[in-house]
């Protein structure tokens, strides 16, 4: 079931998803399901491009299926240095892209998306023909993702340029020989302040790359925590509803009850009045002898 409500809400639209995600995770709860609820309740909002992406991949099955097997093929190719099979493959690669691509914002209804938009779409797009991780999350993403390549297989660029006359193969390049020691000595200082700086610069985005690491994981934490409570406030506001109700009904049902009885008193006592009336009578027969 919460597979099922995971899909339902990742395919809303990204302002629809924080509402639909409390009422899930708050019926899964309901009826006592506290590891959907948990999961439901953790699930992060999509942006706008991993949406469009997600949509795509519910509403075309054949779109994930495509982009898996292009995949395959690619790495394939790679593997094996075939540089004609890798130039035939990237041409498919761009085609099936641009009509993935266009095919996702004609389902999403963005008649003119922004250039940072279709940037973010294709990248993903890309990204899930590269990446199996990627790919096998389609329907479920939370943000744009970036193509990275295809690992250690090489840049595609790097490994499709096939030389002249070559069989479609590249050959690899010669590693150049270490240069001689007092050549390495004989830099001048300016040199060497260029690559100290250079090595100051990467820890310093190494470092920047840390504490963005870790303020992430801290938000991320925060979100968690938050939506818990989110889900908790929703279980308690229904659950009061359902006492607010129940105890109108049982006003309603005691107001009922308190004119029965008064109906009943009252029937009580007219027929007591009756009963006398009627020794009354019976008295005054007898007496009449």
């Amino acid at each position: 079931m919460a597979a099922d409500e995971l899909d339902e809400l990742y395919e809303v639209k990204p302002e629809e998803f924080t509402a639909l995600r409390t009422k899930l995770a708050a019926a899964a709860k309901k009826r006592g399901d506290d590891a959907a609820a948990k999961r439901i309740g953790a699930a992060r909002k999509p942006t706008t491009a991993a949406w469009v992406v997600n949509r795509l991949a519910h509403h075309n099955p054949d779109a994930k299926a495509s982009l898996v097997d292009l995949g395959e093929r690619l790495r394939a190719a790679h593997a094996s240095m075939d540089g004609a099979t890798i130039r035939q493959l990237s041409a498919g690669q761009r085609k099936l892209v641009d009509e993935l691509a266009r095919a996702a914002f004609d389902g999403a209804e963005l008649t003119n998306p922004s250039a940072t938009l279709r940037e973010d779409v294709t990248s993903t797009l890309q990204a899930a023909i590269a990446d199996p991780d990627v790919a096998d999350r389609l329907g479920r993403l939370t943000k744009a993702e970036q193509w990275s390549g295809f690992g250690d297989f090489g840049a595609s660029a790097a490994v499709s340029t096939a030389t002249r006359g070559g069989g479609g193969k590249t050959k690899p390049k010669p590693k150049p020989e270490k240069a001689p020691r007092k050549a390495a000595e004989d830099k001048p200082p300016q040199d060497d302040k260029k690559q100290e700086a250079a090595r100051e610069h990467e820890r310093a985005v190494q470092e920047a790359k840390a504490a963005l690491s870790e303020a992430e994981r801290a938000k991320d934490d925060a979100d968690s925590e938050l939506s818990d409570r989110q889900t908790d406030l929703a279980v308690a506001r229904l659950r009061r509803d359902e006492m607010r109700q129940r105890l109108e009904e049982a006003e309603r049902a005691l107001r009922e009850a308190d004119e029965a009885y008064s109906a009943a008193k009252q029937a009580s006592r007219d027929a007591a009045k009756a009963v006398k009336f009627a020794k009354d009578g019976l008295t005054r027969a007898k007496s009449a002898k």
